[in-house]
């Protein structure tokens, strides 16, 4: 794809200056700002006020009831578009430390990749935003559009403020579309664009008999099992089938288009591949139901985990007092978290009264923009532009991020497009970001600002 003068200057000026972007990336990922903790948040905040006051932007370290968000501005391109860039500068905790090959904290680099936690998820990405922004500048003395950046201080732990602070602010965060740096590319490598996330509402089913542990041949028949009591109600949440039977879970749901199951059906799967990098003998139940409705169009059950008894070396013939379940539930298109813990906690009264309900937070709203929107194509030339390939179009992604926020509340198209490599290990010990998606990262920011700064208002209506 041609690409015009002025960009081709800032991909220039990006290449010049890898070496000092990469030294700046690796000084980002050596502050710990883990949210769950509240550890260093502050001081990476402060960071980031200063790293986007120094390009002048007018930048802002905004209170919420919990961790601040970072708001900055440049509105200085008349009648041009204005994008907002979300990402989230707080990191997941690092556990298991002993895990990791090199400390999560002390930026390593090893054949072609950044290992350290926060690199990838988001650290990384949304600094690809920020260097792309300073690169305009630094070429062109401005940029071709309207920016706001918006960097979240609680993503990791649900983004439980993030609506109030929307609504809060509708005036400072008023945009054109939203885009998003986050998540994986596919696993061929090649870069997509997201049309949504999926919601999530999480909750732990508790359930107690006798006030202690007893013997299981003194008691057992007698006294209650909680594990059995949770394995049965369980039992009634999801059939053999695969499919969820709680009742009225389903009613809400948004069925896709046929342009959303065509575009599912067109991405790129290598199914025995995912088998064997997994180990798995086979998918999870409905077996006839295609890979990717499943994880664009259809909600989950998912158990987290469940605890109770004895679970060290050996035997130990004890009848537990307890037992807990933690679950969540991934929602599509229009569920509601509110509503869907209330149908869980009505299943629950129904099938085991003696079960507590107990929620994790108010859990996260699905977001969805049409593929039909006239947003995607100026992304998507500038994809091109920035890789020379195409992007896959994702319906909705799998996993689970705040744009609910912008489409919901302040009624704005919002679009997450990628940078992180697919195997990055998010969340996970050994994070990391390959050199090459940092650097395709830094190109394609650049490259959709000087998309933006092509259109004209009026032809994009919302």
């Amino acid at each position: 794809m041609a690409v015009a003068s002025e960009l081709a200057a800032v991909f220039a000026y990006i290449d010049r200056n890898r070496d000092g972007f990469l030294a700046r990336l690796v000084d980002y990922v050596r502050h710990p700002s883990i949210s769950a903790y509240n550890v260093g948040i502050k001081e990476v905040a402060e960071l980031l006020v200063g790293m986007l006051t120094g390009l002048g932007f007018d930048t802002k370290l905004m209170a919420t009831s919990g961790h601040p968000m970072v708001l900055a501005r440049w509105d200085k391109a008349a009648d041009a578009p204005t994008v907002l860039l979300y990402g989230h500068y707080d990191v997941q905790p690092p556990d298991p430390v002993e895990a990791w090959v090199s400390p999560p904290f002390e930026p390593t680099i090893r054949n072609g990749r950044v290992y350290a936690r926060g690199v990838a998820d988001n650290k990384g990405q949304h600094l690809a935003q920020i260097l792309a922004i300073e690169s305009h500048l630094a070429v062109q003395g401005r940029l071709p559009c309207n920016v706001i950046l918006l960097l979240e201080g609680e993503e990791e732990v649900g983004s439980p403020h993030i609506a109030e602070f929307v609504r809060a602010n509708r005036d400072l965060l008023k945009a054109d579309f939203v885009v998003t740096a986050d998540g994986q590319l596919h696993a061929s490598g090649q870069p997509s664009i997201k049309f949504g996330s999926r919601g999530i509402v999480e909750f732990e089913l508790r359930a107690r008999h006798a006030n202690r542990d007893v013997h299981s041949g003194n008691f057992g028949g007698v006294v209650p099992n909680p594990l059995w009591t949770l394995v049965q109600l369980l039992a009634t949440m999801k059939n053999d089938r695969g499919e969820i039977t709680i009742d009225g879970l389903n009613d809400d749901i948004v069925p896709p288009t046929p342009e959303e199951r065509e575009a599912a059906a067109r991405l790129p799967l290598d199914l025995a591949e995912i088998k064997r990098t997994l180990g798995l003998l086979r998918l999870d139940e409905p077996a006839e139901r295609a890979y990717y409705d499943r994880l664009c169009f259809y909600p989950t059950l998912t158990i987290n985990g469940l605890h109770g008894g004895y679970g060290g070396p050996g035997t130990k013939t004890v009848l537990p007092h307890e037992a807990i379940a933690k679950c969540d539930i991934r929602l599509v298109e229009a569920q509601n978290p509110a509503d869907i813990l209330a149908k869980v906690a009505s299943h629950v009264r129904r099938h085991a009264p003696e079960v507590e309900c107990l929620s994790h937070g108010p859990g996260m709203l699905p977001s969805k923009t049409p593929l039909t929107s006239p947003y995607a194509e100026p992304i998507r030339r500038a994809i091109l532009a920035a890789r020379g390939v195409e992007p896959l179009l994702y319906p909705a992604g799998f996993g689970s991020l705040p744009g609910y926020a912008f489409t919901k509340i302040l009624g704005i198209p919002a679009f997450v497009v990628p940078y992180a490599n697919a195997d990055a290990a998010n969340h996970a010990p050994n994070e990391n970001l390959t050199l090459d998606c940092f650097f395709n990262g830094i190109r394609t920011g650049a490259a959709l600002l000087d998309e933006i700064g092509r259109q004209q208002r009026p032809n994009l209506a919302i």
